[in-house]
């Protein structure tokens, strides 16, 4: 094929199918005005792969199938199915239930994204794979974030994916902004003129192609088809034609004009066409049947160029098709869906049928309606939220009943809010609010304004009106009343009480008056009344009430299921912060693992981030630095490909730990920036410990007094001994004197070993120095020792160790100060907490003894991510299981292993696992 005037786009994409064949994966965006030539450009890249021994895959949007779930996905991954065998089980399932193969609960969009992208490896392994995406502002929603997903993971496979769209600013286009991509610009003046002198073989006066050249502004099927458009006896007396606005709005006028001079049954069965979108000839000759159109009325549209009927149904361009569905009078366009809803087996299609029944409607009808709310539920069944919003907006509009259509349209609000469209959720809200609502469906609606307020700006206003909901919905509704005051509880946490805004004390204390829970209580009611008791009468008053709801969480299984195990689910992270505020560190990791089991069982990707970074940060406080920076490394490859923001709780309280230069100056910068909420809670205790490990006691107090205030009750606990020793230790005695008395009352209400622990560490501190005090000293230094050993926080551990050797040795006891301050170094090395174990070594210096210099880890020379891989593949982990968990292809792995076994001067995965 050959493309006038294009020879940078034909090397781009000839450049792209080469990567693809040498093992370098590429994604192209190709971008346009209709009819600038995408789709030539595509046909050539299928032209040209093809003897090159690409499979070729193609896929088209079609703006009648945008409310279908995966409609575009279906066209890409049917025909590679014979290779889905090779998928994960996680990854197979939600594949299958996505497009409608299979049966399960909804799939998470970005696991369907991941299998997807394990599909399309795996099919390049039997041969260089090339993906066409036509009209990708033509995809469903669902179908261009998951293509969308696939293309940011492309790296080493033989694989092209090249995508056509027009902009990238519109609501699908935008998906692919941020890829590689390239703009077709229209053709210069001299390329127009060839272009129109090699395709028009009736004379042309000069002046006539002045004005098509001029008309068309460089746009190629503008010069096709504009020429077409006049008579043989137009072209040749130069007659003017009409001037358009754009070049695409005068092509698409061009094609309606050629399909309004086709006989009536032609111009038929053209509409149906185009309301058709699986391009199905068996569908078109059924509808065609039931409205009495004979077969040969296709003949008329196929010599006009603009209708191909054969194993497909085809248009000669998209424009063609929106200019006969767009010209048709709306009676006509509804007559084209009822036949087609006529046609579309019930069995095997009831989505499509349902869509085309409620496009075949005028006014109301509930029979209709209904269809499409179960068009709905079945596509929230396959993950497909924006296209299940879509179906209930619909239904809404059809709907007769003012309650029900209300009701229906807070339905589509939830569905949107799902799908991440919070301005389209207000709207819908905006229309149930005008129709007849109840008091419980107009506090439902205030309840859900809320909770898009909260997870779209997190501001400060958030608490507040989902407080107003609670309160609302306590008469009306009290289970859900119940759940609304603990969303407001923990947004309060998040967002932090600011000055004249709703806090957490104040929500706990309007939530004393909240319905009492249904009997028996669920662990949710239990947690609530918990921590109304703990921010209303103190934290040790409410162990009691903390304690009845941490062992109502116990025996959750990940593996459950059923509505009450998703309910307890949902609150698996507020309840293991809990125990973490009572210093239960066996319950917290408890939880936070099963939290996260159940997030990856469900195949919920935009909740893993935050999974993964909660249980990162009690790895921390255990001493196990390299998992948790696994798992915070884990958390970004996900939110980058996921697009959720991640966390830096558990990278600040990494920084903090392991204490160096760079990490702490940008942790001091973030303290400062994040100082509202339980995130800034978190950087001023991550500020507080690193500045007690370089010695700056003041610096340290001051960052713990701060997050000692913070709402996030676990970090006001874990901020007590940072207050404690920066005080002590920074001669401001009387400020650690509250810290004690915080936790020796913790620790007597709960008696866990940690708060012991913590609790006669701080009393070791506040004993004078004096020969008089030096037993009881001891004892408490032993007694914190003999509690934090019997927890897993390792990390406190080892500070109870340097602290006891640092007072051995100012009181020149330096034979057992070496014991303690070598326990203390060993562990800190061990651990990879560099300032404290620096601390340890000038301690021991002290003493007389010099240990032993560490030197680097082989892991240092890999970069982060590199040396996760590493780590993964050393703990046994395949290539293909390793792709699974960061979002890769098995492929991609290897090369990556390939660079660590060079860094690393190793050939195997059995060196490396002795290595690491």
């Amino acid at each position: 094929m050959h493309l006038v005037g294009r020879t940078s786009e034909l090397e781009t994409v000839e450049q792209v199918l080469g990567e693809a064949l040498s093992g370098r994966s590429r994604a192209l965006v190709v971008l346009g005005e209709a009819g600038i030539g995408k789709t030539a450009l595509l046909d050539h890249a299928a032209d040209v792969a093809a003897p090159a021994g690409f499979t070729v895959v193609r896929v088209v949007g079609h703006e009648s199938e945008q409310q279908l779930a995966f409609a575009g996905l279906h066209q890409l991954c049917a025909p590679l199915m014979e290779h889905a065998h090779v998928l994960p089980a996680p990854q197979r399932t939600a594949l299958d239930v996505a497009l409608g193969r299979g049966s399960g609960p909804p799939p998470d969009l970005f696991l369907v994204g991941l299998a997807t992208l394990s599909l399309l490896a795996e099919s390049a392994e039997h041969g260089p794979l090339l993906c066409l995406v036509d009209d990708g502002s033509l995809l469903d929603v669902a179908s261009a974030q998951v293509i969308a997903f696939v293309a940011r993971r492309l790296a080493a496979e033989r694989l092209a994916l090249i995508i056509a769209t027009r902009q990238l600013t519109d609501e699908r286009g935008s998906h692919f902004a941020g890829l590689r991509s390239h703009t077709i610009h229209p053709l210069g003046d001299s390329d127009a003129r060839a272009l129109l002198a090699s395709t028009v073989r009736t004379p042309i006066g000069d002046v006539l192609r002045d004005r098509v050249v001029a008309e068309a502004r460089g746009n190629p099927l503008a010069l096709l088809e504009l020429p077409r458009t006049a008579r043989a006896s137009q072209l040749a007396s130069e007659l003017a034609v009409p001037v358009p606005l754009t070049a695409p709005r005068r092509v698409e006028e061009a094609y309606r004009q050629r399909a309004a001079a086709l006989p009536q049954d032609t111009r038929r069965l053209l509409l149906v066409a185009t309301a058709e979108p699986t391009g199905d000839p068996v569908v078109l000759w059924a509808a065609a049947a039931h409205l009495g159109i004979r077969p040969d009325a296709a003949a008329a549209a196929e010599d006009a160029g603009l209708l191909e009927i054969g194993s497909r149904v085809s248009f000669p361009h998209p424009l063609a098709r929106s200019a006969v569905y767009g010209g048709a009078h709306p009676a006509d366009r509804r007559q084209a869906h009822d036949a087609l809803a006529h046609a579309v087996d019930t069995r095997t299609d009831p989505d499509r049928r349902a869509w085309h029944r409620a496009n075949a409607i005028l006014g109301t009808d509930e029979t209709v309606a209904a269809e499409s709310v179960a068009a709905a539920e079945r596509a929230i069944a396959r993950g497909g939220f924006a296209d299940a919003a879509a179906l209930l907006e619909r239904a809404t509009e059809l709907t007769p009943d003012p309650g029900v259509r209300a009701g229906r349209a807070i339905l589509a609000a939830q569905a949107m809010h799902e799908a991440g469209a919070p301005d389209q959720a207000l709207r819908l809200l905006a229309v149930a609010e005008e129709g007849s609502l109840d008091d419980l469906d107009r506090a439902r609606v205030s309840l859900y304004r809320a909770m898009i307020d909260f997870d779209t700006t997190s501001g400060d206003g958030a608490p507040a009106r989902l407080l107003e909901a609670a309160e609302t919905l306590a008469p009306l509704d009290p289970a859900r009343s119940r759940e609304a005051y603990l969303l407001a509880l923990n947004s309060a946490v998040v967002v932090g009480g600011a000055p004249g805004h709703v806090s957490a004390e104040d929500v706990a204390a309007a939530a004393r008056h909240a319905p009492a829970p249904l009997s028996p209580p669920e662990p949710a009611d239990l947690l609530l009344d918990a921590l109304v008791s703990a921010y209303t009468n103190g934290l040790a008053d409410a162990v009691t009430e903390i304690g009845h709801a941490l062992s109502a969480f116990e025996p959750y299984d990940p593996a459950g299921e059923g509505p009450l195990h998703e309910r307890t689910g949902r609150w698996l992270v507020l309840a293991a912060r809990t125990a973490g505020a009572v210093l239960d560190d066996q319950t917290t990791h408890r939880l936070l693992r099963r939290n996260v089991e159940r997030v990856r069982g469900a195949g919920s990707l935009t909740a893993l981030p935050p999974a993964l970074i909660h249980l990162a940060c009690v790895l921390v406080l255990r001493g196990d630095f390299a998992k948790a920076a696994d798992l915070a490394a884990e958390s970004r490859a996900v939110a980058r490909a996921t697009g959720v923001v991640p966390l830096a709780s558990a990278d600040l309280l990494l920084a903090a730990w392991r204490g160096r230069e760079d990490d702490a100056s940008r942790l001091s910068a973030t303290s400062v920036a994040d100082d509202a909420g339980a995130a800034g809670g978190v950087a001023q205790y991550a500020l507080a410990v690193s500045r007690n490990a370089s010695g700056d006691y003041a610096g340290a107090a001051d960052a713990a007094v701060r997050a000692s205030r913070s709402p996030e009750l676990f970090v006001r606990s874990l901020a007590l001994h940072e207050l404690a020793e920066g005080a002590v230790r920074g001669a401001r005695r009387d400020d650690a004197l509250p810290a004690l008395h915080e936790l020796t009352v913790l620790s007597s209400a709960c008696g866990t070993p940690m708060a012991r622990g913590l609790a006669a560490l701080a009393r070791a501190l506040l004993v004078d120095d004096s020969a008089a005090d030096a037993g009881t000293a001891e004892d408490h230094y032993r007694e914190a020792i003999d509690q934090l050993g019997a927890t897993r926080m390792a990390a406190h551990l080892a500070r109870a160790h340097l602290l006891h050797g640092e007072w051995l040795r100012r009181r020149g006891q330096r034979q057992a100060a070496r014991k303690e301050l070598r326990i203390a170094h060993e562990s800190f090395v061990a651990m990879g907490a560099a300032v404290f174990a620096e601390r340890a070594a000038r301690e021991l210096r002290a003493t007389g003894e010099h240990p032993r210099a560490h030197g680097a880890g082989p892991s240092t020379a890999l970069t982060d991510h590199e040396r996760h891989i590493a780590r993964l593949v050393a703990a046994g982990a395949t290539s293909r299981e390793v792709a699974a968990e960061l979002f890769l292809s098995p492929r991609t792995i290897e090369a990556h292993l390939r660079n660590i076994y060079r860094k690393l001067g190793i050939t195997s995965r059995r060196q490396l696992r002795e290595l690491l």
